[in-house]
């Protein structure tokens, strides 16, 4: 194999699920204190952020009706 054909793990393709949909980053602007504080008390409560998050949006308005997970 040439070497500029090899790639890093990062970048190596590999077949993908279609059952499994990609996922995305969110971001939101907050002040860095409010950040801190929560994630601070999500590392004590051992939930990540994303939880926090997903939960919160999904108790808000859901999930599309042909995605539910």
């Amino acid at each position: 194999m040439n070497p500029k054909e090899i790639k890093p793990d990062s970048q190596t393709t590999s077949p993908t699920d279609p059952t499994v949909e990609r996922e995305v980053n969110l971001c939101c602007k907050v002040p860095e204190s409010w950040r801190r504080h929560w994630a601070a008390e999500s590392k004590r409560n051992g939930i990540t952020m994303t939880e926090v998050i997903t939960e919160a949006f999904t108790a808000k308005f859901g999930l599309p009706e042909d995605r539910h997970k």
